[in-house]
């Protein structure tokens, strides 16, 4: 909700610096200038430029602030979305009978063979009918 405040404000801010930096008067005349008007005559006055050049620089500095605030404000709302949908970190079920910790990933168990060696090694002395081969 304020992040949608703050992004409305920042768009409202940014829209009113450009329409005021539009119609002052620069070296060449400003937009009054460019259209075919008197380019050394304001038309709000002779002391508008004065007031032009100050409300442009604390519009321009409350543009900056509100920049800074609305992507601290997205950034923070971000991290909390993604922190909801990260599932918890999953734990690796401990073995039965074991009583110790499991081994790490490089360790292997010095215990006993792996059963498919010890079926491979026993069919093949055991002289299986079914086995087709040369």
């Amino acid at each position: 909700m304020t992040t949608t405040i703050f992004m409305v404000l920042f768009l409202l801010c940014a829209v009113i610096l450009v329409l005021l930096v539009l119609i002052q008067r620069g070296r060449g005349g400003g937009l009054a200038g460019a259209f075919g008007g008197p380019g050394g005559h304001s038309a709000f006055g002779t002391k508008t430029a004065d007031v032009f050049i100050k409300a442009t620089a604390v519009l321009g500095a409350i543009f900056v602030v509100l920049a800074i605030l609305t992507a601290w404000l997205m950034h923070k709302q971000q991290a909390a979305l993604l922190e909801e949908a990260a599932p918890p970190p999953a734990r690796a079920p401990a073995e039965e009978g074991s009583g110790g910790p499991a081994p790490s990933a490089g360790e292997t168990p010095s215990e006993a063979p792996a059963a498919g060696a010890e079926a491979g090694a026993t069919g093949q002395a055991g002289g299986d009918s079914d086995a087709r081969g040369p």
